[in-house]
């Protein structure tokens, strides 16, 4: 009782009115109301109106109805209560019927205590009345369960027509897929030729709905297994893109630790330049100013010189100075560096730059090959056929499209033969060709036929895939080829282990016949071969 108390106050009492629901309805927005009291607040907001919406008086959220066309009084009529609310609603809600008590001496204001339940009528009966429940023709065959202690049971949920209020709908029409009423059947439904009650659909519908679980349990399934794969593959991703971040920076500090060296390289070597040119300078300057005192000197000689009385101080001087005895410090330096200059090709360098390779990315879209993916097995094929003596040795295959099948067509030495295997009508199929020695390399000339070697006997022979198989032709050749392709409609390349033939009698003879065979062979089927 307390629970039954608890979830009507919280979970089944309408915000509007503050009751209990009567006929309540979910909007899109989960909320649940009265269909009275959204109907009410809907007509007092006129932009719901205009909208044709039923407006939630919580959240104001439109919830279109299926007919704006009727009047706004039914437009609540065709809104559902949830799955959750209406189950609520059936067990304990106001509605549901308790077990305790007989229903008929409870609208007697009798309390009596129930012993049986009859599931038709939906009601607890007490002694007395199923005995006169059992005397009444249209009762009397009902199924009824004995109770014991205290059992609620759920009421049943009857749902009643739209057009007639007050009649259940009952009858399912095949014709129009609709459930409706008696009245319904006989007035709008007269036309249609199956009628059918929904209580004899039931076990249907519960099949069809198990099968239903059956395949949302599976998709479920599969759906939570690609999520799990879809998250390790988010994990995965998110690693891996951080290394590759971790790469990036690593290469950039690279290029930048190279370009810091170069940087070094100029400036250690623009140091050593300036510091030499910069002491040369300096040793120049200190040689001018030693020049100059001593012109100086000079100079201040001859004025005294000139100043003297005497004769012989002049003359002295003189034969000093055409002596060259004045000339302290000549003027002609060689060697020395006259300028550093640094220079740079801006348009050089930005090319330079434009074309560092620090690595490239790479995004790879679903449907494409992922050539540095690691191989996954998609499936295997038993190339051995049932009756087989011998285990099969493949020596070659090649897979074709013949007309819409895929068809896998191989070389089997170690039984002598060629064999197909495709698949039709969901069921494996083969085919065995079989030669008289083992057959080694095949190729494809057109999308249904291939080539086939067949070294023991200096053969290569024509084989059609359809996709079974069928020997067309066999050419007789002068070498062992082992290996072939196909070049083009009119040339096969082969290769051979096997020296040149020596010459014999008849040789020239034998080479021309196959010569102009295999030309033959070649213009039979260049009307069918096709270029690749």
């Amino acid at each position: 009782m307390a629970t039954s108390q608890k979830l009507t106050e919280h979970f089944l009492t309408c915000t509007i009115c503050t009751e209990v629901f009567v006929n309540p309805c979910t909007l899109v927005c989960y909320h649940t109301f009265c269909r009275k009291c959204v109907i009410n607040f809907t007509k007092t907001r006129p932009e719901a109106i205009n909208a044709k919406s039923l407006i939630c008086p919580f959240c104001s959220k439109m919830t279109k109805v299926s007919d704006p066309e009727k009047p706004v009084e039914e437009w609540a009529d065709d809104v559902k209560p949830s799955f959750v609310m209406q189950g609520l609603l059936d067990s304990f809600g106001p509605e549901s019927k308790d077990s305790n008590f007989c229903a008929f001496c409870k609208e007697g204001r009798e309390t009596t205590p129930a012993v049986v339940w009859c599931s038709v009528c939906d009601d607890a009966l007490c002694e007395k009345c199923v005995r006169v429940h059992n005397r009444i023709p249209a009762t009397r065959h009902h199924d009824v369960t004995e109770l014991c202690g205290e059992v609620r049971v759920k009421r049943k949920r009857n749902v009643m027509c739209k057009e007639h209020k007050q009649e259940c709908v009952e009858f399912l029409c095949e014709d129009c897929e609709k459930m409706v009423c008696y009245k319904c059947c006989i007035i709008y439904h007269r036309k249609c030729d199956s009628f059918v009650t929904i209580e004899s659909q039931i076990e249907t519908m519960r099949s069809e709905l198990k099968k239903k679980k059956e395949a949302l349990s599976k998709k479920q399934e599969d759906t939570k297994y690609k999520t799990d794969e879809l998250k390790s593959s988010l994990n995965r991703e998110m690693s891996r893109y951080a290394r590759m971040e971790e790469n990036i920076m690593s290469v950039t500090q690279e290029a930048i630790q190279q370009i810091t060296f170069k940087r070094k390289q100029l400036l250690d070597n623009l140091k050593e330049m300036s510091d030499i040119h910069i002491g040369q300078l300096k040793a120049s300057v200190k040689s001018r100013e030693f020049s100059l005192q001593m012109y100086q000197q000079q100079t201040e000689l001859i004025d005294q010189a000139l100043q003297s009385e005497c004769d012989m101080d002049v003359y002295e001087m003189y034969q000093g100075c055409e002596a060259g005895g004045v000339e302290a410090v000549g003027d002609a330096e060689d060697g020395i560096m006259v300028r550093v200059t640094f220079r740079h090709d801006i348009e050089k360098l930005s090319k330079a730059l434009g074309d560092l390779q620090l690595g490239a990315i790479d995004v790879l879209r679903d449907g494409d090959v992922d050539l540095m993916a690691d191989p996954v097995l998609q499936d295997t094929i038993t190339v051995r056929i049932a009756g087989e003596r011998r285990a099969a040795r493949m020596t070659d295959l090649a897979v074709m499209m013949v007309d819409g099948t895929e068809t896998v067509v191989l070389t089997d030495c170690e039984n002598t033969s060629v064999k197909s295997f495709y698949t039709r009508n969901n069921q494996p199929c083969h085919s065995r060709l079989c030669l008289r020695n083992c057959p080694e390399s095949l190729t494809r000339l057109t999308y249904n036929q291939v080539a086939v070697t067949v070294p023991a006997k200096n053969q290569i022979v024509t084989v059609g895939v359809n996709p079974d198989l069928e020997l067309l032709s066999t050419i007789t050749t002068s070498k062992q080829y082992w290996g072939i392709t196909f070049l083009n409609p009119s040339t096969l390349a082969a290769s051979s282990p096997s020296p040149p033939l020596c010459r014999y009698p008849g040789y020239d003879r034998r080479r021309a016949e196959v010569n102009q065979h295999i030309q033959e062979w070649y213009q039979g089927l260049s009307g069918s071969l096709l270029p690749l």
